[in-house]
């Protein structure tokens, strides 16, 4: 029998597009909940002033909803 799935089992970097809340500020990449053991460093980024921001390590963009 295999253990149950955690919240750690994301894959990081996955997607290439992101949609984030003003829940998920401030913002890092890899997000929470994704696989830390396969990912770059953490990384924050500042996407309140425009909507958007772009990870320097992966490329992956993320976008602020609402």
């Amino acid at each position: 029998m295999s253990a149950p799935a955690s919240r750690n089992d994301r894959p990081a970097n996955a997607q290439n597009r992101y949609e984030v809340s003003r829940a998920d500020l401030p913002l890092a990449c890899p997000m929470p909940g994704m696989a830390l053991w396969n990912s770059h460093p953490k990384v924050y980024l500042p996407i309140e002033a425009t909507g958007t921001a772009d990870c320097p390590y992966c490329g992956a963009t993320y976008v602020l909803k609402g």
